[in-house]
C-alpha cells in the first residue's frame, strides 16, 4: 500500500514537471517527461509493483536463489571433473589409462601431402652468397627497383 502511494506520488510530480515544461513551449520533451512519470502508476496498475516487492522480501525466495546457486555450481563442477578425466581412481590409474590410449594426432599429419615420390624443395637462396644479407635481398631489390 505504501510503495503504490509513492509511485502515485512519483507520478504526479513527473505529470507537474510535464506541464511547466509543455508551458515553456517545449512539447516534445514533455510528452516524453510525462511517458516518464506514467511508468511508476502503470506498474502499479499490474501488479508487476507488488510481486517484485514480495520476491525481494520474503526469506523463502533468497533460500530458493540460493538452493539454485548451488545446483549451478554443482553442475560445474561436474563438468569441470569430466573434462579432466577425473573419472577413474589414482594418479597410477590415470597415467595407465593415458598410456594405452593412441595419440590423438600421428607425428607426420603436421607435415605437408605432397603426393607419392614428391619430397619438399629447400628455398633457394637470393643475392650475393656468403654476403650473409639474404634476410635483406628483398628489401634491396625493392630499393633497387625504386632508386634509392
Amino acid at each position: 500500500m505504501l510503495i503504490s502511494t509513492v509511485c502515485a506520488a512519483v507520478s504526479a510530480a513527473g505529470l507537474g514537471i510535464a506541464l511547466l515544461t509543455a508551458y515553456r513551449k517545449r512539447f516534445l520533451a514533455a510528452t516524453r517527461i510525462a511517458a516518464y512519470a506514467l511508468i511508476p502508476v502503470g506498474l502499479v496498475m499490474t501488479g508487476i509493483i507488488d510481486w517484485v516487492t514480495d520476491l525481494v522480501l520474503k526469506p523463502s525466495v533468497w533460500a530458493g536463489f540460493g538452493v539454485l546457486a548451488l545446483s549451478v555450481a554443482l553442475f560445474m563442477i561436474t563438468r569441470a571433473v569430466e573434462r579432466r578425466g577425473g573419472t577413474t581412481g589414482t594418479r597410477k590409474e590415470r597415467r595407465a589409462a593415458a598410456a594405452e590410449r593412441p595419440e590423438a594426432v600421428a607425428p607426420a599429419a603436421a607435415a605437408p601431402s605432397l603426393g607419392p615420390g614428391r619430397t619438399a624443395r629447400a628455398p633457394k637462396a637470393k643475392g650475393k652468397p656468403g654476403a650473409g644479407g639474404d634476410d635483406f635481398s628483398d628489401i634491396e631489390a625493392i630499393l633497387k627497383k625504386h632508386g634509392i
